[in-house]
């Protein structure tokens, strides 16, 4: 059987090397801390790409928005421009200033002098 001083002997191994194992693994933790700042860089980068992408998306669906809106109202503008040079709607324009429109051909008026020459 095994004694006493054995069991105790084992006991203090296993205490020395789980000591030794646990400064093993503290000292590789603190050999890498420089790779999990690179990975902590690296990840707030990532975060942060991600929340200009989404304002940038949002800022193109603002002005595309505005473009559209200004599409309209340029059209509204140009077919109201349309609208009001018709022949007609001049002359119900200028109506009340007395002015009305030529029912005969404008005359042509021709310099005889120049024709000599």
């Amino acid at each position: 059987m095994i004694s006493e001083s054995n069991i105790n002997d084992e006991k203090k191994m296993n205490g020395s090397s789980k000591k030794r194992r646990l400064w093993m693994y503290n000292r590789w933790i603190v050999k890498n801390i420089p790779f999990y700042f690179f990975i902590s860089a690296i990840a707030i980068i990532y975060i942060a790409n991600g929340h200009y992408a989404d304002k940038t998306m949002r800022k193109i669906n603002k002005t595309e928005k505005n473009l559209k809106e200004m599409e309209y109202e340029f059209k509204t503008a140009k077919q109201e421009v349309i609208f009001r040079s018709k022949e007609s709607e001049l002359a119900k324009a200028v109506e009340p200033l007395g002015l009305k429109p030529l029912m005969a051909p404008p005359l042509r008026i021709i310099d005889t002098l120049q024709e000599n020459e």
